[in-house]
């Protein structure tokens, strides 16, 4: 796919915050810089909320929701506006592709594909509102009158998107919940907050009732705020462990609903029959994608019996050739990481594995040819162990650590040796084999020779990984309530 041209995002009110169907300046007046991975530049200023300001949209998203003029309407009715708002964000995608490069050093080749499947929600979502069972009707026990079981919006949420794909995540949530009913107050990251500013613009275009639909740019601080508003029946949030667990707790000391998509150590285990080189292609471009800041990249390999030796060294020989580079150079396989502290995290990790005994067969360190941005090479671990932290902890980084399996049945033991249960692969010949794999490690999802996603399919995680699921008509249903109506 081709490069999208430099488009710079226009928004129309940066300044300002979007609350109860208007732009409002924020209460104290605070301000976020925007800062560019690759070139280490703030380019872009946008409104800072504070606590005011919170509390203020969850109560226009309270007002919205109970005066029923947006939970009131047929699914089909809301299905209307949320395609209307994808409809007017197709027209926005190159911006949305170049506020995902310069926050966080996308790469433009690939930018445009994903910044298409964020939109793609609104659509898809739109459509499911048409075959969705809002309203089954139920037999009663002993066939005595009639009941129904009917599907009604969760109330107001609390939509709280994380920097590393901030637009698709964020319209992961914004579109299910709209169509279920609910009214929204997204809150995007610190980090990368123009996407939020654009998805507002579109929804105030598709012109959604005020209060539907709020956006507050805040950080951590004030955000704690959101979570705990009375106001807020459901928080769907995707982010850090460490944030999802105090979310968690806040959301329980009140029974608010929740759903947590939280961190990953997705395990890929290569069998003996495997194509290797085919096996070693994938697990390159995976820690690679985004800098290997995907929550279910696959960051620890396992292989099993003979396998072992020729797997690493297809992977460093993969890994080797990939250029690591400005995101706008079309020869780059990998841009910079985010930020400077994701920079500094990834190195910390690296100090780590080699002082507990891991061998590093390459990468390892800064990119010393890239003067500006926050770049690192590719890094590939070997002789790796279950017990060292590079293979138990999140790197969020491209760093890749290879352990060996005597056989099949360590190899899963070794997989489901973890905290995290978010995503995993197998690599073999047979798909009845990969069956009985998969069902044999607790994760989320798992996938046969790849790094595969289904829309139509329900994500999230086992452990440490998660509460609840996002996805296909699992996401929908998160966002409503069961209620037994019996006549």
């Amino acid at each position: 796919m081709p490069a999208p041209a430099p488009v710079t995002p226009r928004l129309a009110h940066p300044d300002r915050l979007y609350i109860d169907g208007a732009w409002v300046q924020p209460a104290a007046g605070g301000r976020l810089e925007v800062v560019s991975a690759h070139s280490e530049d703030v380019f872009a200023v946008v409104a800072e909320a504070g606590v005011a300001d919170i509390d203020r949209a969850a109560r226009a998203a309270r007002r919205a929701f109970d005066d029923g003029a947006w939970s009131g309407l047929s699914p089909l009715e809301r299905a209307e506006h949320v395609a209307r708002i994808g409809e007017h964000l197709a027209a926005r995608l190159p911006e949305l592709a170049r506020a995902w490069i310069d926050q966080i050093g996308a790469l433009a080749s690939v930018a445009p594909m994903v910044v298409g499947g964020g939109r793609f929600w609104f659509d898809y979502y739109a459509g499911l509102a048409r075959t969705f069972a809002w309203d089954q009707p139920a037999p009663r026990f002993g066939g005595q009158g009639q009941a129904h079981v009917v599907r009604e919006p969760a109330g107001v949420v609390a939509a709280i998107a994380p920097w590393n794909n901030p637009f698709g995540i964020m319209a992961g949530k914004v579109a299910p919940a709209l169509v279920a009913g609910c009214t929204v107050v997204m809150k995007p990251a610190p980090e990368t907050p123009i996407e939020a500013y654009i998805l507002a613009e579109a929804a105030a275009a598709a012109g959604l009732p005020d209060g539907v639909l709020n956006l507050v740019c805040a950080d951590r601080a004030a955000s704690d705020a959101l979570v705990r508003h009375p106001a807020i029946d459901k928080v769907s949030f995707t982010g850090s462990v460490a944030a999802g667990r105090i979310i968690g707790m806040a959301c329980a000391e009140r029974f608010a609903r929740c759903t947590l998509e939280l961190g990953g150590k997705s395990a890929a285990i290569v069998l003996e029959d495997a194509d290797i080189p085919a096996a070693a292609a994938v697990l390159a471009q995976v820690i690679t994608m985004s800098a290997g800041q995907v929550c279910a990249t696959l960051s620890r390999v396992i292989a099993v019996g003979a396998v072992h030796d020729r797997l690493c060294e297809a992977v460093r020989a993969e890994l080797s050739r990939i250029t690591v580079g400005h995101p706008d150079d079309p020869a780059a396989g990998m841009g910079p990481l985010a930020m400077r502290r994701q920079r500094d995290r990834v190195a910390d990790y690296v100090a780590i594995a080699r002082a507990e005994g891991a061998r590093l067969v390459l990468g390892g360190s800064p990119s010393a040819h890239m003067t500006k941005g926050w770049y690192f090479d590719p890094t590939l671990f070997v002789d790796v162990t279950p017990a060292m932290r590079i293979a138990r902890e999140e790197v969020f980084g491209p760093v890749l650590a290879i352990l060996r399996a005597a056989d099949e049945a360590e190899a899963v033991r070794i997989a489901n040796d973890s905290d995290f249960g978010l995503y995993g692969a197998v690599f073999c010949a047979d798909p009845a084999h990969a069956y009985r794999i998969a069902r044999q490690v607790r994760t989320g999802t798992m996938a046969h020779n790849g790094f595969h996603f289904d829309p139509s399919l329900p994500f999230g995680g086992f452990k440490h990984s998660g509460v609840g699921r996002e996805g296909g008509e699992a996401g929908l249903l998160s966002f409503t309530e069961t209620k037994a109506i019996i006549l």
